[in-house]
């Protein structure tokens, strides 16, 4: 089963290291982080995002086990993203600010990036990116995939999508 956690961690060295310990040891398959260093929350907590893939038993395991190790779990759920697709960025698409596009979807809080492949022959070539978008559904992900043509439109990059789609 694919789910969703929401965690706080505090802002030492060591604390992703510690939060990650009993995924591995209960199994899970990591699938996304997203660590939002730079969004403290009122605690002075880093909020952290994850989408794990777990036997449904284990979950009240690891919340036990994060929380023993001070690690506080806001949220669990279902993974709420439902859609998908695969976009190619052609241009320099490093050189632009690959975090900026990235961070465009991210913000919607109904569409994220959650993976990432990235192609650099050259500094003075142009590079690619193989780029995965998830959604909550298919309107959401016609939303993002409408950023993404604004961002790429303003940044030079030659958006490639699946030949049945259209943005």
């Amino acid at each position: 089963m694919r789910v969703s956690m929401d965690i706080e961690l505090k802002d030492v060295p060591g604390q992703m290291l510690l939060a990650l310990q009993p995924l591995s040891e209960f199994k899970a398959n990591l699938i996304t982080v997203l660590h939002h260093h730079q969004k403290r929350t009122p605690r002075k907590t880093v909020p952290v995002q994850l989408v794990l893939e777990i036997n449904p038993e284990s979950i009240e395991a690891i919340k036990a086990k994060l929380e023993e190790n001070g690690i506080r779990v806001v949220k669990v759920g279902e993974h709420r993203f439902r859609e998908s697709i695969n976009v190619v960025l052609i241009g320099h698409v490093v050189h632009t600010g690959i975090q900026d596009t990235i961070d465009e979807i991210d913000k919607t809080g109904f569409a994220e990036v959650v993976d990432l492949s990235l192609s650099m022959p050259g500094i003075d070539l142009l590079s690619s990116a193989l780029i995965r978008i998830d959604a909550v559904g298919k309107e959401d992900l016609q939303k993002a995939l409408d950023i993404l043509k604004k961002v790429s439109t303003r940044k030079d990059l030659l958006m490639v999508l699946p030949i049945d789609i259209q943005a």
